[in-house]
């Protein structure tokens, strides 16, 4: 089976039951480090296989200079060239040009923001005033982006929510894990944007730290099943992890699981009730974000206080549902596998 000649504008879902055709429930921004660990491409196809979702912007930012999975100085570039790949293998086309590339650089300090083309696009799509959809800003790595954008137009700020893969564990709820580096990786890769996004900015925030996206492990044997009928998409998908678990410049072993960490950014914006406008099957707690109090000199969390009537910004994520979570994204493979083989007959 190929899928070279389907092709679907983004936000549309012709694999989808006419009378199955929702309306668009919110507008997501996509921010990812594209070029690093693949669990991003997974979330990517997650949610643009959700129909309720609209899809503004998919932002392909940096990584770190000279990071172990991907040490290239373009790695901004480098992840956008990644996401064309797999938009080519889903059929999906850009007819809106939402595919953007972020600065190749962490910002030099909390004042001066890096220009890029995502930067201007971020702050003219959250600037809108022609739609009453509620905007979501999803990140899975640094935030370069979209806290440049903040410094740019302050304005963002009251206009947005965002959701966050990143920071390390909150003492007191969780452990780091055994054997590993204390400083968490999203967090590294722009320090400065990561604790202005904790502290100093007016965005209503959901953080996932480490101890939360950590809980999204799936089979590898299930990934298998479920990726196979999708013909290249799945073997792209699959190789893509593969790749880190079985390449020894990443110190990675062969294990029978994998963590798709930044999946959590679609169970927080689609995967919600009816009535609620948060998640109903994960848990949380809620802090103020209080510089001086809320981080330590090298960005570890301090204890947080936590009051029944707390109405700070910051949701700090503890646990993941993570049934719901690839229950769902499996169901819409599936779905959009049998469109590609209906369409191949």
């Amino acid at each position: 089976m190929t899928n070279t000649t389907k092709t679907w504008s983004i936000n549309t879902a012709p694999w989808l039951d006419s009378r199955a055709q929702p309306r668009k429930a919110c507008r997501v921004i996509i921010d990812n480090d594209f070029a690093g660990d693949p669990d991003d491409l997974f979330q990517l196809v997650h949610h643009l296989l959700s129909e309720t979702a609209d899809i503004r912007l998919i932002v392909c930012s940096h990584l770190r200079a000279g990071d172990f999975l991907h040490s290239s100085p373009r790695s901004a570039a480098d992840g956008r060239k990644r996401v064309e790949t797999l938009l080519g293998l889903l059929g999906a086309r850009d007819d809106n040009g939402i595919v953007v590339t972020g600065s190749e650089l962490p910002l030099a300090d909390a004042s001066t923001p890096r220009p890029s083309e995502a930067c201007d696009a971020i702050i003219r799509e959250a600037m809108r005033d022609d739609t009453d959809l509620p905007l979501y800003y999803v990140a899975g790595g640094g935030v370069t982006d979209l806290i440049s954008a903040a410094l740019k137009e302050p304005a963002i700020a009251g206009r947005m929510s965002v959701v966050w893969i990143g920071g390390q564990e909150y003492p007191g709820f969780a452990q780091p894990p055994l054997g590993r580096f204390v400083k968490e990786y999203n967090a590294e890769i722009d320090p400065v944007a990561a604790r202005a996004l904790l502290c100093d900015s007016a965005f209503p925030l959901w953080q996932v730290p480490r101890d939360a996206y950590r809980q999204c492990l799936v089979s590898v044997a299930q990934l298998r099943e479920r990726l196979r009928p999708l013909g290249p998409l799945g073997a792209f998908l699959l190789d893509e992890i593969d790749r880190i678990r079985f390449g020894e410049r990443y110190g990675t072993q062969p294990t029978g699981a994998y963590c798709l960490g930044d999946s959590p950014l679609v169970g927080l914006t689609v995967l919600q009730t009816p009535w609620d406008t948060a998640p109903t099957s994960c848990r949380w707690f809620t802090i103020d974000n209080d510089p001086g109090v809320r981080l330590e000199a090298d960005d570890r969390p301090l204890p947080p206080c936590v009051t029944a009537t707390d109405q700070g910004r910051v949701h700090v994520v503890t646990h993941v549902d993570t049934w719901l979570l690839f229950e769902d994204l499996y169901a819409k493979l599936a779905a959009f596998g049998r469109w590609l083989l209906s369409r191949d007959r």
